[in-house]
């Protein structure tokens, strides 16, 4: 992370020093557009376009494909999007902020989803990113070198920190459009278009499928979003940061997915990696292979991301059970416990991962879906951006340990899902069933699980929070709430 000079400037980078505490206003610094090519190179990367693969192989055609795309992605942005006005209005990493909802120790349950699904990314990624390095340098691509070198990379990216982060995304985003701008032409151009039953037709099951697949994917960035925020100034406009996070996130995502749809509507044994490089060597020889070395490159930069999100959540875990200094120490030592999690966990999945990885996301949407409820009903209509923040840190404060507002809001959310699960292979609720296995159990969630937390915090006292905020901000800032 840079360190502020007294001038305002800005000095050369060293190792960040925050971890899960609070960042005070002299250090607040940063661009909200920087957010868009943030999370665009976020969401810019193979595990995404393969969401996209999933409706033409359900024998959806490519054009109600790239529909159910467009509306499952832009939805599931909206919640994520709104996440980033919490960064700079609390200066908190995403997931300590939950205590204000869960409680201290209450907190570790939607903790434990989000480590895993952080935890499951790196994992998906490692795997496709040793699979384009065996398509570029072919038998070159050994799980047991490859694994911890890249995991290590990432990791090293994480524990310089936050600015290091933001800077390669947001240069990686300039060689991510133009490799698969080209791409995505070529795409169009040159792949024969697909004829019969291969073409996909209009089908319910296979929309809704699609459609909850690209909105639990991209709900499933609402755990990292205020990581990333939180050193912009407290006074940063909420509407331009929403939607440069917006803008990043859902561009990518339906840009990306709908390529995935395209390919495997016109590529019979569709692939990540073989596939954009079949296509991009159509340009000239060696191109297809550019375009897989820019991917990887992605794919190391996320889970960067990921690792430093498994990082702080962890930490803050821990923290709620045994009080630990936010200093660099347990930021690297809690990296490096992640990054062997996941090379260990790597090497124990087969290669042929895309069902396991669908069903990984949905899951994914099934455990997240009431916590960002939850969240954000707490952050825009009961409290209106306005936290204690000493309290947060502390158990016995007006947050207290165990909240059963949050927990049973969550709970409740996450019970009256479960008849409208479906997860092929795995289990199928009866209402999805009866439903030919659609699922619509995020729109249950969201509404239940909002809902009550709405109506349990009707007995809040706000007298004693409000002062609970005055005596917190002069600690952290020396001036009075607003």
């Amino acid at each position: 992370m840079s360190t502020p000079t007294p001038t305002g400037t800005v000095a050369g980078p060293t190792i960040e020093r925050h971890s899960i505490d609070y960042v005070p206003w002299s250090e607040r610094r940063g661009k909200l557009w920087h957010q868009a090519p943030f999370w665009f190179t976020g969401n810019f990367v193979l595990p995404t376009m393969v969401i996209g693969f999933l409706g033409p192989e359900l024998g959806l055609s490519a054009g109600f494909s790239f529909l159910a795309i467009v509306l499952g992605a832009c939805f599931g942005t909206f919640f994520m999007a709104f996440h980033a006005n919490q960064g700079p209005r609390m200066g908190l990493p995403q997931m300590i902020q939950s205590r204000a909802q869960f409680g201290s120790r209450g907190v570790i349950v939607p903790f434990l989803a989000t480590v895993f699904v952080y935890i499951g990314f790196m994992v998906f990624d490692v795997i496709i990113a040793n699979a384009g390095i065996d398509t570029v340098l072919p038998g070159a691509g050994i799980k047991w070198i490859w694994y911890p070198l890249l995991t290590a990379v990432s990791i090293v990216i994480a524990v310089v920190g936050h600015d290091l982060l933001h800077f390669v995304q947001r240069w990686l985003t300039y060689l991510l459009v133009i490799g698969f701008a080209i791409v995505t032409v070529l795409a169009f151009t040159t792949l024969p278009a697909p004829t019969g039953a291969h073409a996909g037709h209009w089908d319910v099951v296979a929309f809704f499928i699609q459609f909850s697949l690209a909105a639990g994917y991209n709900i499933s960035y609402a755990v990292y979003v205020s990581d990333y925020s939180r050193y912009l100034p407290p006074k940063s406009s909420a509407p331009k940061l929403i939607f440069y996070t917006y803008l990043g996130a859902a561009g990518s995502a339906v840009w990306l997915m709908g390529l995935g749809s395209l390919l495997a509507s016109r590529i019979p044994k569709v692939d990540e990696i073989g596939s954009i490089k079949a296509v991009g060597d159509n340009l000239f020889p060696g191109f297809g292979t550019i375009v897989i070395v820019i991917s990887v490159l992605a794919l190391i930069s996320i889970m960067g991301v990921n690792a430093y999100g498994a990082m702080l959540t962890s930490v803050s875990g821990i923290d709620a059970f045994k009080k630990i200094k936010a200093t660099q120490k347990p930021r690297v030592i809690g990296l490096i416990v992640v990054g062997i999690l996941v090379v260990i966990i790597a090497l124990l999945i087969p290669d042929a991962f895309q069902a396991s990885f669908n069903n990984f996301v949905l899951l994914m949407l099934y455990f997240l879906v009431p916590w960002t409820a939850v969240n954000l009903v707490d952050f825009y209509f009961v409290r209106h951006g306005k936290y204690a923040i000493t309290e947060i840190f502390n158990p016995k404060g007006i947050y207290r340990r165990w909240s059963w507002r949050g927990l049973v809001a969550y709970g409740v959310g996450f019970v009256v899902m479960i008849p409208f699960f479906s997860l092929p292979g795995l289990f199928v609720g009866p209402i999805a069933n009866l439903l030919g296995t659609a699922d619509f159990s995020f729109a249950v969630g969201l509404v239940v699980a909002g809902g009550l937390y709405f109506l349990f915090s009707r007995g809040l006292d706000r007298q004693a929070e409000a002062a609970a905020r005055q005596r917190s901000q002069r600690e952290l800032e020396g001036v009075d709430a607003d």
